[in-house]
């Protein structure tokens, strides 16, 4: 091997310790790389560099947090005393809090850069933090003489093995001198969305590695920061090897394994849309109904809640409570509020690959939607998230409410969502004769055989029952159905039959 693949091949990596922030980097920072995060006042810098910190000393390694203009370090630690990563007996021994406003003021560039080379070599540091660059910049006499400072560390940084964090709250130009110089750059900021902020970041530079590119989405727990890699870039391409499609599962309900016919097919995407109150949830709750230990189910919900949902399976004869008790099904339940489309995302796909689901019910595919805060990303996130399902051999069963109640256009609020889903089962209420009837109807299998006809059907103790196909009228789906000629002269005929009351 040349030197040049030598070199490449001893780049080491430095975990974050933060989730998810790795999966963006493609195995963390690089050991003897020094790096920016840059954001406005608020974005996370600070709780970011020391959950680096704290992991890199939970670790067995060592580290030093330099302030200059900041936040006192009593201050500093009492608001991160709080977090799950916080440990007050990694200080100062494991990590070491430096003030240098005052070399700085005293001895200038010159000074700051005597001093941090004392700390990484005095505490056999392997992760330095400089929190507030941009006093160091404003002390610079000119950009020449502030990039000599950058080399320097650089310098010190590659010879102590030591990764080095710069927090700065940046300024105006798009391309300043420190940007050239360091090994990466990691923009964080807390955007604003008519009355919604959102937490995200965005890595604009990296050396000696790929990136997830974009923004992606996080979130200040008390567990310290979580980062959600965009799931477009994240699973662009499927975790494993798709499972084979070959075989079916019954979908719960009898009569519905005959229209299609011989059930679900396996590893599958079925959308089952319908307005409010037509039965979509009942029908899913019947659809999970089969899961066993062995292979188990997960129902994934935005709206019901877990003692809701218990008891409209109860209504039915399904005891939710039993199965999840001996762990053939489990309930995650995510309200509506504030909720980050990819930590939906994430979350289900976490909840998936922990209990090795196989039938899954995302109940609600609107609260994915209203979690978007830019609605063009949803045709690509589920397209992504679906394939990731097949990947995993899961069996999908997501619902969907359609906008209008009544009428003869269904109106699917994602553009392109037919093409998505291998399965399309279609719930509708249809007025006829002064009375309104509940019809379901396959409109799609991919690759297979179904019956295509209308169907009543009931909601009973039972569950949704499938009836005989719903003959006699025509018209339908316009919305304005009528009677056909022989339909009307049976009934008429049963009519004239029927003794009169009395």
């Amino acid at each position: 091997m040349n030197a040049i693949g030598e070199t490449a091949a001893a780049l080491q990596r430095v975990p974050s310790g933060v989730p998810g922030m790795d999966e963006v980097l493609k195995g963390g920072f690089l050991k003897g790389g020094v790096y920016i995060f840059q954001g406005t006042p608020g974005a996370g810098k600070t709780i970011f560099a020391n959950q680096i910190c704290f992991h890199h000393a939970a670790s067995g390694g060592r580290a030093v947090y330099v302030t200059l203009l900041a936040e006192s370090h009593t201050r500093m630690l009492q608001h991160l005393r709080p977090m799950s990563f916080f440990d007050e007996s990694a200080i100062p021994e494991r990590i070491y809090y430096v003030s240098a406003f005052r070399t700085l003021e005293d001895e200038g560039l010159k000074g700051l850069i005597d001093l941090l080379r004392r700390e990484i070599r005095g505490h056999r540091a392997g992760v330095l933090v400089l929190d507030g660059l941009v006093a160091a910049e404003e002390s610079a006499p000119s950009d020449r003489e502030f990039k000599k400072f950058i080399h320097e560390l650089q310098s010190h940084a590659a010879a102590a093995d030591c990764t080095v964090f710069l927090l700065t709250s940046g300024r105006t130009p798009a391309v300043v001198p420190e940007h050239t110089m360091v090994d990466g750059l990691i923009e964080l900021e807390d955007r604003l969305h008519e009355m919604r902020t959102e937490r995200c970041l965005q890595v604009r530079k990296f050396r000696g590695s790929g990136t997830l590119r974009g923004r992606h989405s996080f979130r200040i727990t008390p567990d310290g920061i979580r980062v959600y890699p965009r799931l477009e870039t994240a699973l662009a391409t499927p975790s494993r090897r798709p499972a084979s499609p070959e075989g079916r599962i019954t979908s719960g309900v009898a009569a519905l394994d005959a229209l299609l016919p011989g059930g679900v097919p396996f590893a599958s995407t079925t959308a089952l849309m319908g307005p409010s109150g037509a039965g979509k949830t009942t029908l899913a709750l019947q659809f999970l109904a089969p899961a066993t230990t062995e292979a188990p189910g997960l129902f994934f919900g935005l709206y019901e809640t877990p003692d809701r949902l218990r008891a409209k399976a109860r209504a039915i004869g399904f005891d939710l409570g039993a199965k999840e008790a001996r762990g053939d099904v489990r309930v995650e339940w995510f309200p509506q509020g504030e909720n980050l489309l990819d930590e939906l995302g994430h979350h289900l796909l976490e909840a998936v690959k922990k209990a090795g689901v196989e039938r899954l019910v995302i109940d609600g595919l609107g609260g994915f939607m209203e979690s978007a805060i830019d609605p063009s990303r949803i045709s690509r996130f589920f397209s992504v998230l679906a394939n990731e399902l097949r990947a995993l051999g899961v069996t999908t069963l997501c619902t969907l409410e359609t906008r209008e109640l009544f009428g003869p256009v269904l109106q699917v609020p994602i553009t392109g969502f037919s093409s998505l889903v291998e399965n399309l089962i279609v719930m509708r209420y249809v007025e006829v004769r002064g009375r309104l009837v509940p019809l379901i109807s396959i409109a799609k299998v991919r690759d297979g055989a179904f019956d295509p006809a209308l169907h009543a059907f009931r909601i009973t103790a039972q569950g949704v029952q499938i009836e005989a196909p719903f003959e006699g009228y025509e018209s339908i789906l316009t919305g304005l159905p009528h009677e056909t000629g022989e339909h009307a002269s049976r009934r008429r005929r049963s009519a004239r039959r029927r003794p009169p009351e009395e």
